[in-house]
């Protein structure tokens, strides 16, 4: 698993998957039987985990898909060598 994002990107995600789980912590302190703050938590958790790792899955999957694609195109279209 190689890192496929950038430093200032990981940086902003931990930065923003910290602000997610306070909040959520915030909000379960006041209202516990409320389940938004538990999905923001989550949500928070893996972003602080993405920026620790510098691996996103979601980048991953669309960058294999694109050059998935890219083979798909030469193959249907192949190089036109002009003589």
């Amino acid at each position: 698993m190689k890192p496929n994002i950038g430093t200032l990107n990981a940086l902003i995600r931990i930065t923003c998957g910290f602000t997610l789980l306070g909040w959520g912590t915030a909000k379960l302190v006041k209202r516990s039987h409320n389940s938004s703050p538990i999905l923001a938590m989550i949500m928070g958790s893996m972003k602080v985990a993405e920026g620790i790792t510098r691996f996103c899955p979601i980048v991953f999957m669309y960058e294999e898909r694109q050059s998935n694609n890219d083979d798909f195109t030469e193959e249907a279209f192949p190089p036109v060598n002009p003589s």
